[in-house]
């Protein structure tokens, strides 16, 4: 099962921003009540039944079953005779409200922390079409329910099965339609299905490591730099003006929401610069090598440190997740390794060789190996894949596939690699 997103500009008119913006509200509030909900059946079962607790709660009787998905979302109908402004909203849209506020809470209890808290005013910023029996757009227009045709951008032209009237068992379907509100405007997220199956593709052709940092954006084993980009510290400035001027509006006011909306709009144009070049530079690898290499980093570790408000604005996890996107599209091949020590070890002798941070160059002691720092992590980053792909678990052990599946790793590289330190320096000084 194939499935793709695709997103487009859509401009409602006024009458429909209304109903958009009314729409949003509702689902805010079905979400806080649906909440709600949730949290006194917790509270009310949370003190021993011995003693009381110290807090006043909501009291629930013993056999209240809990509030899931299910039984709030049978609960809608009823809440539509209490609230007549609830029948105004589609239902499914209500429903997928509900789905989202379960789908929260599912995730706190897999993880362990992150409870699901409310919606302030203007927090839900987007709507769920979940289901159409055809297909919504004609033309440049797109049909959806209870708010009827919008003029749509389609600045990229969708399949011919998705956006042709007849659909074959392997064409592409319409499942679903976000929309979403952003400083900028409103856009149509439009989510395709269809039944080809993609193969995942194969370790083949020409390997890369890749290594990314704050000091160059990203260094490649083949010895190509990108230099460190910083979206965020470039406006920073301009940001700065535009808080200072909110800060001193009166809440709730026109001109405190004019205030905000320029500052919503700034991170806007931050954010799609920011993901602009990161879908440009994954291309730009994906011409460069057939298979790439990536450390398997937590980066939100890395935020929380000194340098946290750089990582941050360098997105180096959603340029992860573009890369993987943009290597399916393209057939190239993406894998992770282990990032421990890659900055700390010779690439050509694999041996260790400390270095602090603000140590940019390697110089091995043993081979006499020099290079930019950033370029020879990559390449032991490109070794490390090697070595994933070919020994299979086997490492240190010479067996005939091993040179073979590399295609690049010449055997007396192998052969030192699995060798102890000390015999690798005697054995390049014996060369």
């Amino acid at each position: 099962m194939l499935n793709l997103n695709y997103t487009y500009r859509i401009y409602p008119d006024a009458k429909q921003v209304e109903f958009l913006d009314e729409w949003l509200e509702t689902c805010r509030g079905v979400y806080n009540y649906a909440l709600r909900e949730l949290k006194d059946w917790i509270a009310s079962r949370k003190c021993p039944i011995d003693r009381c607790s110290l807090e006043s709660e909501y009291i629930m009787r013993a056999d209240y079953p809990f509030p899931g998905y299910q039984q709030q979302q049978n609960n809608l109908p009823k809440a539509k005779k209490n609230f007549p402004k609830l029948k105004a909203v589609p239902s499914q849209v209500l429903q997928t409200t509900i789905r989202r506020l379960h789908d929260a809470w599912d995730f706190f209890r897999n993880r362990g922390y992150g409870f699901p808290r409310f919606k302030k005013y203007g927090q839900i910023k987007s709507i769920l079409f979940p289901q159409f029996k055809v297909n919504p757009i004609t033309g440049w227009q797109i049909k959806l329910p209870k708010l009827g045709k919008v003029q749509i951008n389609l600045h990229r032209p969708l399949p011919d099965s998705a956006s042709g009237s007849d659909v074959g068992a392997s064409g592409f379907v319409i499942k679903q339609v976000w929309v979403i509100k952003k400083a900028v405007g409103w856009f149509a997220l439009i989510s395709i299905q269809s039944d080809i199956l993609i193969p995942d593709a194969v370790p083949h052709g020409h390997f890369i490591g890749v290594d990314v940092g704050l000091n160059s954006y990203l260094a490649t084993s083949d010895g190509f730099v990108e230099p460190g980009r910083k979206f965020f510290k470039d406006m920073h400035r301009r940001l700065l003006v535009l808080q200072r001027r909110l800060s001193k509006k009166q809440k709730r006011s026109k001109n405190y929401e004019k205030a905000r909306r320029k500052v919503e709009r700034l991170h806007n144009h931050i954010a799609f610069k920011r993901k602009d070049y990161q879908y440009k530079l994954a291309h730009k690898l994906c011409d460069m090598a057939e298979t790439i290499f990536l450390e398997d980093i937590d980066f939100r570790t890395m935020a929380k440190g000194f340098l946290g408000k750089h990582t941050v604005d360098a997105g180096f996890g959603q340029f992860r997740d573009i890369l993987y996107y943009v290597g399916k599209q393209r057939g190239v091949y993406i894998a992770e390794v282990d990032h421990k020590g890659t900055s700390q070890t010779c690439p050509n002798c694999r041996i260790e060789v400390r270095k602090e941070l603000s140590d940019r160059w390697h110089s091995c002691p043993e081979c006499k190996y020099h290079l930019d720092r950033d370029i020879a992590s990559a390449q032991e980053i490109c070794n490390r894949g090697y070595e994933q792909l070919s020994t299979q678990g086997l490492w240190g052990k010479e067996i005939g596939c091993q040179v073979g599946l590399s295609g690049a790793l010449s055997l007396d590289k192998w052969r030192r690699a699995a060798m102890s330190n000390s015999d690798v320096g005697s054995l390049h000084h014996n060369l």
